[in-house]
């Protein structure tokens, strides 16, 4: 008898609704702690806190979409066992990670809780705001190690069609987030170190949610100190799986670092109204990427089960689900962007770099929905290499992008640099899954 979701049979559609959705209300209420984070701060301690905190944003990021890159690939290795028929190998694999990535982040969090402010004066974050961003920082770096546990049993049980954990668990630790940003910021004013420190709790919350949610569902995955060991099959494995992606990822969000350092560039008002409109940005988008990862999973399933041609179909009608999504974001972010980034109090003068930003990214959210799709349909079916390369071929134009055009189209370069490389990634996957195909025909 199978654990979790078997999406190798039924309507594909219902199997992607049914998955993604719980995927996209998680990854929402994850992005809600960063936004209540910024509201509440913005409105209470003002724009420069808000910028304080803004200019962490790409820093934070580089440990938390390693973690999360790493284990997007673990979540298409079991999503490929349980197909296979293979959960109970999953216990293995789970207790390997858990050791491996709490282990090394908790040392990466603590070697960037030493040396915050000399890495924050590298990244040209602005002397004013420099005080702030490190008091934040360092408590951040807190919930670096709950993320990277939380993530990988996450990983996991998304490999077994439960998305519903997830979810629960963010649902609960957000309410925890939001409460705890009340007391500490609004109620007793510890400014931005206040919200770094609800997070990190909510954080630590949300990662022992989800082990006794999996302890108490998941027998076959609860730990045996005299059973359970790390293995070298499961850490080679699953490497091989989750290097690409978290490779791909730590390049990302390296990248994203000197975009920072270009950003911050253009003064206090644009980091505080791009950093922003990033945070709103990075929450509408999630229907799309979350949707990818659904994508990914449904196709590793049914590789895993031999159901090539049911695969074959996840993408056709993710691709024409997708492209719905994508096409109403765009509309909602085109004419209600800028009401969106006000509520963070912000100055009009903010606001309007921020409505610029959005009216000009949103107009390609379809490119964008569509090259995640082919992207996520790859990685299912085991590609993890090629979506790491063309990820990262993708920043690196929209980073040679953004300093070449800069002297032309000013801050409004951030934006245009974002829409080409996601026109470069959407070729790039097509080049490859028509190549896959040709290859295929021949043989």
């Amino acid at each position: 008898m199978k654990m979790g979701r078997d999406m190798t049979r039924g309507s594909i559609a219902r199997a992607l609704v049914l998955f993604t959705v719980p995927l996209v209300l998680s990854g929402m209420l994850q992005q809600i702690f960063n936004w209540v984070d910024a509201f509440i701060v913005g409105n209470v301690e003002g724009e420069l806190a808000l910028g304080g905190i803004g200019a962490t944003t790409a820093l934070y990021n580089l440990f938390v979409l390693v973690i999360t890159g790493f284990t997007s690939g673990l979540s298409v290795l079991a999503a490929q066992r349980c197909g296979m028929g293979e959960e109970k190998k999953l216990n293995k694999l789970l207790f390997t990670f858990v050791l491996l990535l709490g282990g090394v982040f908790l040392v990466i969090a603590v070697l960037g809780i030493i040396f915050t402010r000399p890495i924050l004066k590298l990244l040209d974050t602005p002397e004013n705001m420099l005080d702030i961003s490190a008091g934040y920082l360092r408590l951040i770096l807190v919930g670096v190690p709950f993320l990277a546990v939380y993530n990988t049993y996450s990983a996991i049980l998304r490999g077994l069609g439960d998305s519903r954990a997830p979810f629960l668990s963010v649902l609960v630790c957000s309410v925890m987030n939001a409460g705890l940003d009340i007391v500490l910021v609004a109620g007793l004013r510890y400014g931005a170190a206040g919200a770094a420190a609800a997070t990190a709790i909510s954080q630590g919350a949300m990662t022992v949610f989800i082990l006794l949610y999996t302890v108490k569902k998941y027998p076959t995955l609860r730990f045996r100190l005299r059973e359970t060991r790390a293995g070298r099959e499961e850490t080679a494995e699953g490497s091989r799986f989750g290097l690409p992606p978290a490779i791909q990822s730590g390049v990302s969000s390296a990248g994203s670092i000197l975009l920072q350092r270009f950003m911050n560039g253009f003064g206090d008002q644009t980091v505080a109204a791009v950093t922003t409109a990033y945070r709103v940005d990075s929450v509408l988008l999630l229907p799309i990427i979350n949707f990818s990862s659904g994508v990914a999973t449904v196709t590793a399933q049914n590789i895993g089960a031999g159901n090539l041609e049911r695969a074959k179909r996840v993408l056709k009608t993710g691709s024409y689900m997708v492209a719905v999504i994508s096409l109403c974001l765009s509309v909602l972010i085109f004419f209600a962007g800028e009401y969106v980034i006000a509520i963070f109090g912000l100055t009009p003068e903010s606001v309007a770099i921020g409505k610029e930003f959005f009216r000009t990214v949103s107009t390609c959210y379809l490119v964008y929905g569509l090259a995640m799709t082919v992207k996520g349909y790859l990685e299912g079916t085991g590609d993890m290499v090629f979506s790491g390369l063309a990820s990262i071929l993708s920043l690196m134009t929209r980073i040679l992008f953004s300093y070449a055009f800069v002297r032309w189209t000013g801050r409004t370069t951030i934006a245009y640099a974002e829409m080409f490389s996601w026109a470069v990634l959407l070729g790039l996957c097509l080049l490859r899954l028509g190549w896959k195909r040709s290859v295929r025909s021949e043989r």
